[in-house]
């Protein structure tokens, strides 16, 4: 199993930057499709962005596609998902999850994934 930790969140005024880090221990980041989750207290989970192993290729949410970018360092064995021209509507709990294997139709659903973080909150407000 591998273990996730998720760090980064805080509060940033509208049109202003973040970047949560998701490290992973116990197993090499590497091996896993790593997606990022918002949720806000009383709605639905929503999927973010995610890197898809073999070959690392990227997805993103349509809210959020050409404003936040995920990546990942092996060496440092961590996704990152840098969030630039922040809203208010980005408010939310955002959490790092993990699984070996996630076919491509089943990405944005997070029962597909095993291992979560504990989430991070970020908060977008003047």
């Amino acid at each position: 199993q591998v273990q996730l930790v998720e760090s980064g969140g805080g509060l940033v005024q509208p049109g202003g930057s973040l970047r949560l880090s998701c490290v992973a221990s116990g197993r090499t980041v590497n091996r896993y499709t790593v997606a990022w989750f918002r949720q806000v207290a009383g709605k639905e989970r929503e999927f973010v962005a995610a890197i898809r192993r073999p070959g690392s290729h990227t997805y993103y949410a349509d809210s959020v596609r050409g404003r936040f970018t995920i990546s990942k360092d092996n060496v440092e064995n961590t996704v990152y998902l840098q969030m630039n021209g922040l809203k208010p509507e980005d408010t939310a709990v955002y959490t790092c999850a993990a699984h070996e294997g996630v076919i491509l139709s089943a990405l944005r659903n997070g029962e597909s994934y095993a291992n979560w973080g504990q989430g991070t909150q970020v908060t977008v407000s003047s």
